[in-house]
């Protein structure tokens, strides 16, 4: 019996409550409210139908003009909505990468080294102990590395970085002929 007592004054409270009366602001009073903010900016009001109409192409691009003010152009802007990385990605994969550009710098060792020539030449190898013949402006590394001097037991190259911000940086690496008793291996 107190269950449905309970259940009663709870049903009761809430048809009390989801009564008809309206909250807030109605539709007409936001129309009229901007018919005021246009009137007072110089711009010509735009009608506002209660009933809803089918709108035509045309109808909606003179509508949006009107209303908006503005109209966006993409001509020329990138798509705000595509990855900004998956485009340098893409990029990347187009790019033909060479042999050495395959990977880091630190995984090359510098075998020997030309370097009292008007040529001067160096010979690095992969991880895999496979040589290859470089020279100055050759690309090396992952990181877009490039030899800039090849001298005595050594090798300069010179990467180019994006950082998070987005700007690029360079930084000088050292490859230095390694040095051991290994003799001649290659």
């Amino acid at each position: 019996m107190k269950w449905g007592v309970a259940l009663l004054l709870v049903t009761g409270l809430t048809l009390v409550g989801c009564g008809n009366e309206k909250s807030g602001v109605s539709t007409a009073d936001y129309a009229a409210a901007r018919e005021k903010v246009k009137a007072a900016s110089g711009q010509a009001p735009v009608r506002m139908e209660t009933q809803q109409a089918v709108a035509q192409p045309e109808d909606l691009d003179q509508q949006a003009t009107v209303t908006a003010g503005y109209m966006y152009d993409p001509t020329e802007k990138r798509d705000p909505f595509r990855s900004f990385i998956l485009d340098q990605a893409k990029e990347a994969a187009e790019k033909e990468v060479g042999p050495l550009e395959q990977f880091d710098i630190s995984q090359l060792a510098v075998v020997a080294v030309v370097w009292d020539t008007g040529m001067p030449l160096a010979l690095l190898a992969d991880p895999s102990g496979r040589p290859y013949v470089v020279e100055e402006g050759t690309a090396v590394g992952k990181n877009d590395g490039r030899v800039t001097k090849i001298d005595d037991g050594v090798v300069l190259v010179k990467e180019t970085y994006v950082d998070w911000l987005g700007e690029k940086t360079t930084k000088d690496i050292e490859m230095r002929l390694a040095s051991g008793d290994k003799g001649g291996d290659l």
